[in-house]
């Protein structure tokens, strides 16, 4: 199966919210990016609201015609959001309120009791979980025990190494992937790909399902224009 393109729109919410009005508007945004080609949207919502603003959530799951992915620290205000509004997945981010962006994964052996009432909750609203690791053969098997359907890959040492060494930069991303094929488990990956990274990630990771692109998607969109540029990466995707 090709692997999908959910386009993380936090970057236009985060636009949108320098000043007090509805430029760019956040709904339609979503809209046209599935009818550019997206096939999902992702959105990260914060405790301090600075790009996605809760009440953001009703009004784009309402348009949602593809997959709907909500990530975030399943924090009360997180689950009680998740449980309400059922997205297609929810992805499992340890992140805590006062960092700059994800930037590391679950100890998934360590937080596994409560990764598991978590996915408990979120299955019982017929919701999919995801839970984002490191590349590291434990955690991938950890979240396996805790339940979840797929992991998604903490690719930012991927892209941060990638210049340098683009096959040493895969290869824990290869070997995690393998263990998380032979758990039965979905592979998503995401953090800082882009054009240049994103073909020769997608060509290693077998089994690869879906990619959540925001950042640079939305850098380049400045550039070629979005319907253009989400072209670019669906053919970065093959």
């Amino acid at each position: 199966m090709p692997t999908r393109l959910s386009v993380n729109i936090n970057k236009v919410a985060l636009i949108r919210n320098a000043r007090l009005g509805n430029l760019p508007n956040l709904v339609q945004v979503a809209k046209d990016c599935e009818r550019f080609g997206a096939e999902g949207i992702t959105v990260h919502p914060r405790p301090d609201e600075r790009h996605i603003r809760y009440s953001d959530i009703p009004q784009l799951k309402a348009v949602n015609t593809t997959e709907f992915n909500i990530e975030g620290n399943p924090t009360e205000k997180f689950m009680e959001l998740v449980q309400q509004h059922q997205p297609t997945q929810a992805t499992l981010v340890p992140d805590s309120p006062d960092v700059l962006t994800s930037d590391q994964g679950w100890d998934t052996i360590k937080h596994k009791a409560f990764l598991k009432d978590i996915t408990q909750q979120l299955h019982a609203s017929g919701v999919r979980v995801s839970v984002f690791v490191d590349p590291v053969a434990k955690y991938v098997e950890g979240a396996k025990e805790a339940g979840a359907d797929r992991i998604e890959f903490y690719t930012g040492d991927y892209a941060k190494q990638f210049e340098a060494n683009r096959e040493k930069a895969v290869a824990p991303h290869v070997q995690a992937a393998k263990v998380a094929r032979e758990a039965g488990l979905g592979i998503n990956a995401g953090h800082d790909l882009n054009l240049d990274n994103l073909r020769f990630y997608q060509e290693n990771i077998e089994g690869l399902l879906e990619v959540s692109i925001g950042h640079a998607l939305i850098s380049d969109a400045l550039y070629f224009g979005l319907s253009n540029t989400i072209q670019l990466y669906l053919r970065q995707l093959g």
